[in-house]
């Protein structure tokens, strides 16, 4: 401390001569700046979505529609529906009628991919994903096979 002269103490003031204080005023004042609280809008739960597609499917004729239960399986997803078109146009007529399904019931985030082609379309809305493929591209993928265990964890719907 080589500027400060020996003996020399620095004076810091007491609460009682400070300039502020957090009074009511000042408390009031910072609420001011918070933000306001969001309201969330609930979105379907993982059976009610399941109810929805299968419901959105069954109205677009989509055939072998399969769902298979995922819950303790995978943390991907609760559900996998794996269902058939029988063109491409018709797997791209079921995914879309799904998409704006799910659009219009509140779910947003979803994921499509495959929509070019239409040999195979998924659909991810988080608790449950959709395939929808072509027949002989479901076939060649054999995706049931994979996912369902012999116990026989799968539906056809």
């Amino acid at each position: 401390m080589g500027s400060m002269a020996a003996g020399t103490q620095i004076r810091c003031p007491r609460y009682s001569e400070r300039k502020w204080s957090l009074t009511t005023s000042v408390l009031s004042r910072a609420t001011e700046f918070s933000s306001p609280t969001k309201v969330f809008t609930a979105r379907p739960d993982a059976g009610e979505t399941l109810n929805l597609i299968l419901s959105r499917l069954d109205d677009m004729k989509a055939e072998d529609t399969i769902t298979i239960d995922l819950r303790g399986k995978s943390t991907i997803a609760d559900f996998m529906i794996v269902t058939t078109g029988r063109a491409n146009r018709h797997v791209g007529a079921i995914a879309e009628n799904v998409a704006k399904g799910l659009g219009e019931s509140g779910i947003k985030n979803v994921h499509i991919e495959g929509l070019q082609n239409c040999d195979w379309v998924l659909i991810d809305c988080n608790d449950v994903i959709v395939h929808v493929f072509r027949p002989e591209v479901r076939e060649f993928y054999n995706l049931e096979k994979m996912w369902t265990s012999p116990a026989g964890t799968a539906r056809s719907n």
